[in-house]
């Protein structure tokens, strides 16, 4: 994580503190050390019939869709008990198609790389982050943490709620929250407005998400229009497990399934490794990946995974620290 964070620092000149921002939320939060529940309390790291699942109850519908998942693992007990009869596969199978984040641990180890950039658009002269125009429709962490970046590497920073749906973060801790995204400029809109979300892009640089493509759509948001219709601009796509795969992720359960997890005390299994670990770790991705395209003159969509930054991450960690 230092590795990706130094990058950042020599393209830019920012430092990242890497161990300040991976644990913030939590010291700012009080949150205990986790175990097998999240430290902050919504994800849990559940035994299956072969291996473990980590099921995220994050939002109040999701805990309402509980006795649904239950039924859909046989019908019978508590959800532990419930997961313990099935592999974990299908534990995740169910609790997606109920809209639940939950993933398999180690699931998406070696599936895709972190970071996918691709042209869709003409490059322009190199930059860095300077003086560039950045709107930030993300919410929560990741894509608001890559925004805290370039913003402190000198770009413009304009954060976008939906006046129906305000970044849920808002309901958390408030340093925490001010932390992200101080200095930014801040724009409640209608998302049904089209033509309010084409004029707020209209002069953008750079374009940082972290929806499905297909409501992006539904807004008006095309990402081949806005790269096609200036040179050197880049879109940031920040998602749990590419922008082809609908499942949904949070930094927790997306942790597991990258196996970026750590072992309980006694060594009977896997257990939480801080908290929601693969949203910040994402955020300095993005934050890397967003000025490496820029130095390289943009016109990029640069798509980045959370699972897959969490299982690069973990494979580096075996690689350094191998089991005895």
């Amino acid at each position: 994580m230092r590795a990706v964070a130094d990058d950042f620092t020599a393209l830019t000149g920012v430092p990242i503190d890497v161990d300040a921002e991976l644990s913030l939320r939590a010291r700012l939060a009080g949150f205990a050390v986790p175990g097998r529940t999240s430290a902050g309390g919504s994800c849990h790291l559940l035994r299956a019939a072969d291996g473990w699942a980590a099921v995220n109850l994050a939002r109040p519908d999701d805990q309402a869709c509980v006795p649904a998942l239950v039924n859909l693992l046989g019908g019978a007990g508590e959800l532990p008990e419930a997961v313990a009869r099935r592999p974990a596969a299908t534990v995740v199978r169910h609790a997606q198609l109920l809209g639940v984040a939950a993933s398999a641990l180690g699931s998406e180890r070696g599936r895709r790389p972190p970071v996918v950039r691709t042209r869709g658009g003409p490059a322009a002269v190199r930059r860095t982050p300077v003086g560039a125009r950045v709107v930030d429709f993300s919410a929560l962490w990741a894509g608001p943490l890559c925004a805290r970046l370039l913003g402190l590497a000198g770009a413009h920073v304009v954060k976008v709620e939906s006046a129906h749906r305000p970044d849920g973060a808002r309901h958390g801790n408030r340093a925490f929250y001010g932390h992200l995204h101080d200095g930014h400029d801040s724009v409640v809109l209608d998302f049904a407005d089209r033509a309010a979300l084409r004029a707020l892009v209209g002069d953008a640089d750079v374009v940082i998400e972290a929806s499905r493509p297909r409501a992006l759509r539904r807004a008006g948001l095309d990402v081949a229009h806005f790269l096609r219709a200036r040179p050197g601009r880049l879109w940031v796509s920040i998602t749990g497990y590419g922008r082809d795969d609908d499942r949904i992720a949070f930094g927790d359960d997306a942790a597991v399934a990258g196996a970026l997890v750590t072992r309980t005390p006694d060594g009977t299994g896997p257990a939480f490794l801080g908290d929601a670990v693969a949203d910040p770790v994402t955020g300095i991705y993005a934050a890397r990946a967003a000025t490496r395209s820029l130095r390289d003159g943009g016109g990029h969509l640069v798509c980045v995974a959370m699972a897959a930054c969490a299982a690069e991450l973990a494979d580096a960690r075996r690689a350094a620290a191998p089991p005895c």
